[in-house]
């Protein structure tokens, strides 16, 4: 049962936080929180908020949400099917197919469970690995009206974040395609957690690691986003699917619906961003924060553009 405990940013005072279950159209149990403003009127514009890649909705999600909720919206975060609080088994596991879907699923459950909302004005935000599949979502689904990413990574562009040439993408298969017989004799796939199950007590006693990993030992394995239920990573023949699968090859259609990338101009991921934007049509804006890096847009609400974001949603959830 949920404990409503483990959020990593307090309620803003005047927002209510609700939670539920549904089931995807998979049949799988996803679990979500739903703010909203205490005293609202009917016909509310709609935004779901997607976690960072292995992340949970207790941490940045929640940021977005009590924010964006104290101005006016009715926010679903959730989490995603085989994380967190949500169904299915194995644990860990990722799929591009399954993690749009949740998006998706989230606008079945708003468009007709909640009844202040107008399914006409319904935006998502995916925050760092959810950029990637909000956007694959809204090339599907047109009742999604507006999309923002903030610190985007495409998840599934493994070919270019390894600089795999033929040669690796083959070695990769091969070793990957091999775990699964291990994986199968075992009754469990592997999964190697990134995070200890207890914080570092501050940024003193964290491992000196490579720049990329230090950042995100900053967030996930610090007090500031460690949550037990995010430790990072995914089962370890997640990675096929990843490397098969192209989370942008459909971002043209997603016109002439508008698209707002955020992220900071000192973040390590800013190529995802400027990439995504390049292959995007209009409408669509690249904003960039300045001197944030990749995870202050997870969290960091001095730096967090909200201003911007009202406004895009404003003048595009009409």
């Amino acid at each position: 049962m949920h404990n409503g405990q483990g959020y990593i940013a307090p309620l803003p005072e005047g927002v209510i936080r609700e939670h539920v279950r549904f089931k995807n159209r998979y049949g799988l149990c996803l679990a979500g929180d739903i703010y909203y403003p205490e005293n609202h009127d009917d016909g509310l514009s709609a935004v779901i908020v997607g976690a960072p890649y292995g992340g949970v909705k207790e941490q940045g999600p929640c940021v977005y949400a009590g924010e964006l909720s104290r101005r006016g919206y009715v926010v679903m975060a959730f989490d995603q099917a085989h994380t967190g609080e949500s169904g299915g088994e194995p644990r860990n596991l990722s799929s591009p197919d399954l993690f749009s879907e949740s998006f998706m699923a989230c606008v079945d459950y708003l468009g007709t469970k909640v009844g202040f909302v107008d399914r006409e004005r319904i935006a998502v935000l995916g925050i760092c690995g959810s950029g990637g599949f909000s956007l694959l979502a809204a090339s599907m689904d047109v009742r999604i009206k507006a999309v923002i990413t903030a610190s985007l990574y495409d998840m599934t562009d493994v070919r270019g974040m390894n600089h795999l040439d033929s040669q690796g993408i083959y070695e990769m298969k091969k070793a990957l395609s091999e775990k699964r017989y291990e994986d199968f004799l075992s009754d469990r796939p592997e999964y190697i957690p990134y995070f200890p199950e207890e914080p570092y007590k501050d940024l003193g006693s964290l491992p000196e690691t490579d720049p990329v990993t230090n950042e995100w030992n900053r967030f996930y394995a610090l007090p500031r986003g460690h949550h037990v239920r995010a430790r990072g990573g995914f089962t370890t023949t997640s990675g096929l699917t990843m490397l098969v699968f192209d989370a942008l090859a459909h971002i043209k259609e997603i016109s002439p619906r508008p698209i707002l990338f955020i992220a900071g101009d000192k973040a390590h991921s800013l190529s995802y961003s400027q990439r995504a934007y390049d292959l995007a049509d209009d409408p669509k804006e690249l904003y960039l924060v300045k001197g944030a890096e990749h995870i202050d847009l997870y969290d960091n609400v001095k730096l967090i553009p909200f201003d911007k974001i009202d406004l895009f949603l404003r003048q595009n959830l009409k």
